[in-house]
């Protein structure tokens, strides 16, 4: 590997993290340090292993969304260097890299930074990227910017000790306004801005606020928590969920180990109360929300005089060609809308299968620090967002624009279909995305042009059941699968029906209907589109329809196509594939990995209580406690392994431990912090004294000092076992790290 070159605008926190990765991947190249225990470190470090073996893919965490002229080229020039010169847009407002040596990790990680662009946990079993409605800011219809919001949770939280190891991933998302954009209803934590009043009848802001919501196999919409959250209470409830989803979520069965699972199971009421009980153990019973959030540009933008479409045709006309002028038309109308700022015009770029490569992101780069505000925004449906134009110069930045590729009509319509990169580089894609992708928005372009006009009906898609492109939350969803046909297999396509929003702003999950043939897709799209047209009610929404027609009614309808009595050859090769079409579906990068070595788990508790006792040096007591709270977890984990008992939760951890080990770890407990059923369960008791006491300095010092003491218990013992059994000792285990 070659000398890692961190630069000094690189932030302390950031530096460690790089360092960090480095010495894991050098540990994993010398076989120090085993591969599953590996795959889980480098995960919460953005660095995601792809269906190609050798390589991987990079996931760029963009709180927001939000991302500068100088960081977009940040990034492109990062691509060139080490991936393919490709960015890939998400669903989650990331941006991906693709292909990259693993070895290169560290060193691009360290370049990214000095723009302020960070890979911490964006993958992993940690709080994903914060998304938010893309609009924000500028949005005519939002009682208030909800970027600071997304900006506090996602700093507040990165780095946060409560959420560094969790059962699974957690995904939350703020939207600007009731037309709620970014989906609160499929996230573990959605919010909904809204104005209320307080005690004193003043006006606050505050939100409405969604849990339990998630897609994948096992879909669930989010149940409404609370009508109105004021801000300040926001942070301390997120982490109060947070705290009991890390305790009580399963941690084994990783299909049962979302939130939305955990809420399934112990139900709304019980899931509030339980968070009520960690309010004492908070580090910020209150948070304050600042406003200011870096390199915000939004109070330079003063309102103008606005321009009538009309006004804005007849300056096209000075500059766009007789014969384009109907293509400026068509993308004023769908993709161009007026800020709540007057006189300054927001700009949506619509991105095929959100990918653009880093010669064109230069280009608009420069054109947003020419004509645009320098606050560009990637979208929820894997485009990009312009915002503070003049509107005088929208004529010239759709020429611009043009010429980059990057001026398509249609916007978020229903020929702007949403999509996962599919088997192109996931490990758990089942068929191609892309191609399928490509054949639809084809169809749409030549068979049903006026479909970029349409906002009722989104369509999107992904490779497998697992939904990274978010295929349960659209009103036409289609996922990758298979069909059996004798001895070989046909690549297919689940039609899903009636998710999205509804006329009236409900967000649901559609249904599965029925499963085609992949090649059979764009005629299934003209079957339904057809049928919508001759049927549907004047202003009757698609959702509505299908509600109307019931899911039967489509079944029947699209049944002919699932007919599988006459079978083309092309249809057993998958888009873009000359190969015959089989399953193969690699192991998922999501996963929480159990460590089968118990030496590799106590050195990750000896880590937790390093970080603990950092935390308390550094007067962060709350955060030196819920270290200390993992060193207990960790070690009590570590000794059950021995035992060969398999716990779902860390509250099973802690009853299994108490089951197979008893009291035989002793310890004293100051009057101050004693609790009644210390005596019966003096390990259990220990543990859960967690969220009994305030996160003081006093509270801190035991709970870290009686940690450190039972890490040596748990090493003490586990070395008398090895002794025993004649196998390596603990020593002989730590993989070249200080006993």
């Amino acid at each position: 590997m070659s000398e890692l070159i961190i630069s000094d605008k690189v932030s302390p926190a950031a530096k460690r993290d790089i360092l960090d990765l480095n010495n894991r991947i050098q540990g994993f190249y010398s076989g120090e340090t085993p591969e599953e225990a590996f795959r889980k470190f480098r995960l919460t470090r953005g660095v995601y292993g792809q269906r190609q073996p050798g390589v991987q893919m990079i996931r760029i965490k963009l709180p927001f969304g939000r991302i500068t002229a100088e960081q977009l080229v940040k990034i492109a020039d990062t691509s060139d260097k080490y991936a393919t010169g490709n960015l890939h847009a998400t669903t989650r407002q990331d941006i991906q890299l693709h292909f990259v040596k693993l070895a290169d990790s560290p060193q691009l990680w360290a370049d990214l930074e000095e723009a302020g662009i960070t890979l911490k946990e964006a993958c992993g079993n940690t709080i994903r990227n914060v998304t938010g409605s893309a609009e924000a800011g500028i949005d005519p219809n939002e009682p208030f910017d909800v970027s600071p919001m997304a900006y506090n949770i996602f700093s507040y939280f990165l780095r946060n000790p409560i959420c560094q190891d969790m059962g699974r991933k957690f995904k939350i998302s703020l939207s600007s306004s009731a037309k709620d954009s970014a989906f609160s209803f499929i996230h573990d934590v959605g919010l909904i801005a809204q104005n209320g009043t307080n005690d004193q009848g003043e006006t606050v802001r505050g939100y409405t606020v969604y849990v339990g919501g998630g897609l994948g196999a096992q879909p669930f919409s989010a149940q409404k928590a609370f009508d109105f959250l004021p801000e300040e209470d926001v942070i301390p409830f997120i982490e109060s969920v947070l705290r009991v989803f890390d305790r009580y979520g399963e941690r084994v069965r990783r299909h049962k180990a979302r939130m939305k699972f955990l809420l399934n199971d112990i139900g709304l009421e019980s899931l509030l109360e339980r968070a009520r009980e960690e309010h004492k153990a908070l580090k910020n019973k209150k948070f304050q929300i600042s406003q200011t959030i870096p390199f915000d540009i939004s109070e330079a933008y003063t309102d103008r005089a606005s321009l009538t479409e009309t006004e804005i045709l007849t300056l096209a006309q000075q500059q766009v060609q007789a014969d384009e002028l109907v293509d400026f038309e068509k993308w004023l109308k769908t993709n161009v809308f007026e800020q709540k700022q007057k006189g300054w015009y927001g700009v949506n770029l619509r991105v095929l299968l959100g990918d653009m490569n880093s010669d064109t992101a230069r280009s608009l780069a420069a054109i947003v620090k020419d004509l645009a505000g320098n606050d560009i925004r990637v979208t929820v449906n894997q485009g990009y967002l312009l915002r503070f134009v003049k509107g005088e110069d929208l004529p010239t930045l759709y020429l611009k624009l043009k010429a980059l590729g990057l001026a398509n009509p249609g916007f978020d319509s229903t020929a702007d279909i949403t999509t996962c990169p599919g088997t192109d580089t996931c490990n758990l894609a089942i068929s191609s995305s892309y191609g399928i992708t490509r054949a639809l928005e084809d169809v749409m372009h030549k068979e049903f042009p006026e479909m970029i006009y349409n906002q009722d009906i989104k369509i999107k898609i992904s490779g497998c059941m697992n939904g990274c492109g978010q295929h349960n939350a659209s009103n036409i969803g289609f996922h990758g699968s298979s069909i059996k046909k004798g001895k070989l297999v046909l690549p297919a396509l689940q039609v899903l029906l009636g998710g999205g929003f509804t006329g009236d702003g409900i967000g649901l999950i559609g249904d599965k209907v029925i499963k085609v043939p992949t090649k059979r897709g764009p005629e299934a799209l003209r079957v339904l589109f057809n049928d919508f047209e001759a049927n549907a009610f004047e202003g009757e929404y698609f959702n509505q329809y299908y509600q109307r027609q019931t899911k039967n009614y489509f079944y029947q309808l699209l049944k002919p196509l699932a007919d599988l009595t006459e079978v083309q050859d092309d249809e057993f090769r998958d888009w873009d594939h000359d190969e015959l079409f089989k399953t193969e579906v690699g192991v998922g990068e999501c996963a929480s990995v159990l460590v089968d070595l118990v030496g590799t788990t106590l050195i990750e508790a000896k880590e937790k209580l390093s970080l603990a006792e950092e935390n308390f040096e550094s007067k962060v007591w709350a955060d030196a406690i819920y270290h200390a709270y993992n060193v207990l977890i960790t070690g009590a984990k570590a000794l059950l392994m021995t035992t060969d008992v398999s716990t779902n939760t860390q509250y099973g951890i802690v009853n299994d431990f108490e089951t197979h080990f008893g009291k035989a770890f002793q310890y004293e407990v100051p009057a101050a912090f004693a609790l009644p059923e210390a005596t019966e369960t003096p390990f259990k008791s220990l543990v859960f004294s967690l969220n009994k006491f305030e996160p003081t300095e006093a509270f801190a010092s035991y709970y870290i000092a009686t940690a450190s003491k039972f890490l040596t218990f748990v090493n003490d013992t586990r070395e008398a076992q090895l002794q025993e059994t004649g196998e390596p000792t603990l020593k002989e285990l730590t993989f070249g790290q200080d006993s």
